[in-house]
């Protein structure tokens, strides 16, 4: 029997190419890779199982010809960069809804199964916080609602458009028979995440990346809105761990939404803050010496007009431990060591940028 043929969109971002790493590392797997660029999985190009085709997924024509020459699909690419969402959103809702329905569709007229990240942002805001209270319930994957804001806070045009996907792709499993599965990732985090500014990327990026910036270049380390908001920060490897059990475990994963995160691993913004900054001074004490402290600015000012945030998430993963057996094992500080190292060795010796005015 032939081995399946995977064909995974995004497959250099930085999921698509810690997953192209164990695919290849431990299966015997083919993959069709298509990605924009192949910086991150260089390393990875001579492998034989290994076709990497250099396209726009959504500008491709033949899309559907790749989806018929494999036997799953696994969808990573998307636009998910908080300081575009309300600056840009009609590209937003184009590159995470508009345009991978067609993908979605091709998949269920073909008969392909499709594993598709969409994101722990489209639960919003917790209930208790948007009253008021302490935000304290986590989210369930079949239980909890979605509250996005109003249409003016423009920063819940990505969770809105990943809630739509997510809507259709339910939609194509009830009417067509689609087998599917929904990855709702929550704050993934490792070697090859993000980008610096004015290095590899432009823009602003995630938090990580943003205080890997200025303990790097010696900036203060800010903190919007005082840094209040509460997040979970899973390592890429347990991430890939359940992943993988999706893909082998197919009867235990049809039709199912899991969320992926790290439920020990809960920290306010602040706390990330002192958390990396201390753990920066152990591993690169002379940097260190120069760090310039943190600070606290507004939302506003960091990401414009029109953006807003929810104050906790937190996921309840009982439905991936009890149904694919998967248990997120590494905890924050080796998390955060692991990705503090990798920032370090890849930029430590690169010029000072330029800091965007919103950067």
């Amino acid at each position: 029997m032939q081995p399946p043929v995977l064909f995974i969109p995004g497959c250099s971002g930085f999921i698509g190419s810690h997953l192209l790493e164990r695919i290849l590392a431990t299966t015997g797997y083919r993959v069709v890779g298509m990605d924009r660029s192949c910086d991150k999985i260089r390393h990875l190009l001579a492998n034989d199982r290994l076709e990497f085709v250099r396209s726009d997924v959504y500008s491709c024509q033949t899309i559907g010809t790749f989806v018929k020459s494999c036997d799953i699909v696994i969808s990573l690419a998307a636009l998910c960069n908080p300081s575009l969402y309300n600056t840009i959103p009609i590209t937003v809702i184009d590159n995470n809804f508009t345009q991978p329905r067609d993908l979605v569709r091709s998949c269920a007229e073909q008969g392909k199964r499709l594993i598709h990240f969409s994101t722990c942002e489209v639960y919003g805001r917790t209930l208790s916080g948007y009253l008021g209270g302490k935000g304290e319930e986590p989210f369930r994957e079949d239980e909890s609602p979605y509250l996005l804001g109003p249409i003016g806070a423009q920063r819940w045009t990505y969770a809105c458009a990943k809630q739509l996907l997510e809507r259709l792709i339910y939609a194509y499993g009830r009417e067509q028979g689609l087998h599917y599965t929904i990855v709702r990732p929550f704050n993934f985090i490792g070697p090859r995440m993000d980008y610096i500014p004015g290095i590899d990327g432009d823009g602003v990026p995630r938090v990580v990346a943003c205080f890997m910036e200025a303990l790097l270049f010696n900036r203060p380390l800010r903190l919007v809105d005082g840094g209040r908001s509460r997040r979970v920060f899973t390592y890429i490897d347990d991430a890939v761990d359940a992943v993988m059990a999706m893909i082998e475990r197919p009867d235990r994963a049809d039709r199912q939404v899991f969320n992926i995160g790290n439920p020990a691993n809960e920290l306010t913004i602040a706390e990330l803050a002192r958390r990396m900054a201390a753990l920066y001074a152990e591993l690169a004490p002379a940097g260190a010496a120069r760090t310039a402290g943190i600070v606290s600015i507004s939302a506003e000012e960091f990401y414009g007009p029109g953006y807003e945030d929810s104050d906790r998430r937190i996921p309840d993963v009982s439905k991936a431990r009890e149904r694919l057996g998967w248990i997120p094992k590494t905890a924050i500080d080796d998390a955060l060591r692991a990705t503090i190292l990798a920032f370090i060795h890849d930029y430590a010796s690169a010029p000072c940028p330029a800091r965007a005015a919103n950067g």
